[in-house]
């Protein structure tokens, strides 16, 4: 994580404040993770993530756009996490 994290350019404390706080998180149903969306910079990114029990692992980050999410969403493969 802290590799793809450098190589793609985005800060450890910005994806943490994410993880920790966003209000955005679903359920990939391909993948079986948790996924968190949040903003870095002007950039939205998603961070899918392993989650047991009370701890988190984000396992990779990447830029997305809305219109993907807004898709996977429509399609089925994210679902809302309450």
């Amino acid at each position: 994580m802290v590799y793809r994290m450098a190589a793609r350019g985005f800060e450890q404390d910005r994806i943490e404040h994410i993880v920790r706080f966003s209000g955005e998180r679903y359920f990939d149903t391909e993948t079986r993770r948790t996924v968190w969306v949040g903003k870095h910079g002007s950039q939205d990114v998603l961070i899918p993530c392993e989650v047991d029990g009370r701890t988190v692992t984000p396992v990779t980050i990447h830029a997305v756009t809305r219109q993907q999410i807004r898709f996977r969403t429509l399609s089925g493969r994210f679902q809302d996490v309450k």
